[in-house]
């Protein structure tokens, strides 16, 4: 089985602690995607309002956490 698989499963665990531990994980996952996705996206040329949209938040909200060397993957590196 995937790891995320794994972690999915064990979101639905009756265990607190199995399924709050992967809960922590499948959000730091998709906040992962998110960054790299938006990366993507603006690489292509997409405006922050086409981001926005797709994501369902305020052009203004996605700008902020991403613009300017702001998000997650350009503080990792």
């Amino acid at each position: 089985m995937s790891d995320t698989a794994q972690l999915a499963s064990d979101a639905g665990s009756r265990d607190p602690a199995v399924g709050l531990r992967a809960v922590r994980a499948l959000r730091t996952l998709v906040e992962r995607l998110e960054a790299l996705q938006v990366d993507n996206a603006r690489e292509q040329g997409w405006s922050w309002q086409e981001i926005a949209v797709l994501l369902g938040v305020s052009r203004q909200a996605v700008h902020k956490k991403y613009a300017g060397g702001r998000g997650l993957l350009r503080r990792e590196k």
